[in-house]
């Protein structure tokens, strides 16, 4: 299994970036995929879930209404569309498989992560 996070980068507050996740090594397509971040000093945080057939999305609160996730199976990546950044955005981002979208713990395949900083 191989995800690799990309588009990270610095935004202002208000501000929107569109992150990707490449996967290789297994059939994307059959598992649900995750969106994690991780700010520094604080945990690991599941923040946005897709189901295998994109039919079922989940945000976490903190991104609710600001944040959308979309995935191509037939490019093998997923999408995170983020806009009206905040500056507790400001984290490393990863994408995971391998688990189910009811229960973040159970992503256990992190990739690669993208750094993302939003400040003035």
């Amino acid at each position: 299994v191989q995800l690799q996070a990309s588009g990270g980068g610095l935004v202002q507050p208000g501000g929107s970036l569109t992150l990707s996740c490449a996967a290789s090594g297994f059939t994307f397509g059959h598992y649900s995929m995750a969106w994690f971040r991780q700010a520094p000093g604080k945990e690991r945080e599941g923040i946005s879930c897709i189901s295998a057939s994109a039919d079922r999305t989940f945000y976490a609160d903190s991104v609710k209404g600001r944040f959308t996730i979309s995935r191509d199976n037939g490019k093998n990546t997923m999408y995170l569309q983020m806009n009206s950044l905040k500056p507790e955005d400001t984290a490393v981002y990863s994408c995971a498989t391998d688990g189910v979208c009811s229960a973040y713990t159970s992503f256990v395949s992190l990739g690669q992560g993208t750094q993302v900083t939003v400040s003035s």
